[in-house]
């Protein structure tokens, strides 16, 4: 597996720029938190010409989305780009985005959800990135834990998360490159550019407003296309909000994620706190993981 390259950890008087490539933002105040945030800890901020743009369901146009998110990508004087919100819309730009500059000057890419599309696909370039909440997610309901692990993951710090044990748990030892994202985006993305290798890696799975069977037709996609085949781990993330089944799917979302690993004799970690809740714990995508399941929980050690 080829070694994946961590940009420079963030230090204070540095710039982070927040850019939003997909849905429109509810309001000029939406960032107002994390803007405060970010600047509390030190950095500067940018704010992209478009970020407060609307055209229907999206940030603006695809076009002035593109071209707020590669001046971040271009400017060397930015040091991390922090998405506003994710929705819909990655996926209609991620095609004409023009990485040089940035591969020659990587810097940390921050978000979640439908920012899996960047996710994948930088992973593809070689590059980590932080999947953690996005600035609008720096309000009055953010979870102060889930706050500092970004912290942590920006600025260099020693990144680890202990867990309690869940019954549906699979024990075991692994390590490997993290990757993954939004269980949506992942399927979505079969078969692009932006499709993920997965093999020797430690894949991340989470969602929000799914039913059960649509969580398992994307499962059995996944599965289809060789996901599960030779990852060395699988950690389960928040699958919050999960729609009714009418009549009932027949299957709990354990055991729906169980029979898509298969019989492999790999750690399954259930119930790790990232995703469309407050405690999006951060998580540095790329980045080698020991993973270690067992009767007391779970252990994830982001190793240096």
């Amino acid at each position: 597996m080829k070694k994946t390259i961590a940009p420079a950890f963030l230090k204070t008087g540095d710039t982070i720029m927040i850019v939003a490539p997909a849905s429109v933002l509810k309001s000029t105040d939406a960032i107002a938190g994390g803007v405060e945030l970010a600047k509390k800890w030190g950095l500067e901020v940018m704010v992209g010409e478009h970020v407060f743009d609307s055209l229907g369901h999206f940030a603006g146009s695809d076009a002035d989305r593109l071209s707020d998110l590669q001046k971040a990508l271009d400017n060397p004087s930015v040091k991390a780009i922090w998405m506003a919100r994710g929705g819909y819309g990655t996926n209609r730009i991620v095609d004409k985005i023009n990485f040089s500059k940035f591969l020659k000057n990587p810097k940390w890419v921050i978000g979640f959800s439908d920012i899996t599309v960047l996710h994948n696909h930088i992973h593809n370039l070689g590059v980590q990135t932080i999947h953690a909440n996005m600035a609008t997610g720096m309000d009055s309901l953010r979870d102060e834990s889930a706050v500092e692990s970004l912290r942590k993951a920006l600025f260099g710090e020693e990144l680890h998360y202990e867990l309690s044990t869940s019954e549906k748990n699979r024990f075991g030892k692994a390590s490997g490159a993290l990757v993954g994202g939004n269980l949506s985006i992942l399927a979505s993305l079969l078969g692009t550019p932006s499709d993920v290798d997965t093999h020797g890696k430690i894949l991340f799975i989470e969602d929000v407003g799914e039913a059960l069977y649509r969580i398992d037709r994307m499962m059995i996609s996944l599965k289809r296309n060789g996901y599960f085949d030779h990852i060395n781990g699988l950690v389960v993330g928040d699958f919050s909000n999960i729609v009714a089944n009418e009549p009932e799917f027949g299957k709990t979302l354990e055991e729906i994620v169980l029979e898509a690993v298969g019989d492999r004799n790999i750690p399954v970690l259930f119930n790790f706190p990232a995703g469309h809740l407050p405690k999006n714990n951060a998580l540095i995508l790329g980045k080698k993981i020991s993973l270690e399941v067992n009767e007391e929980g779970g252990i994830v050690i982001f190793q240096n």
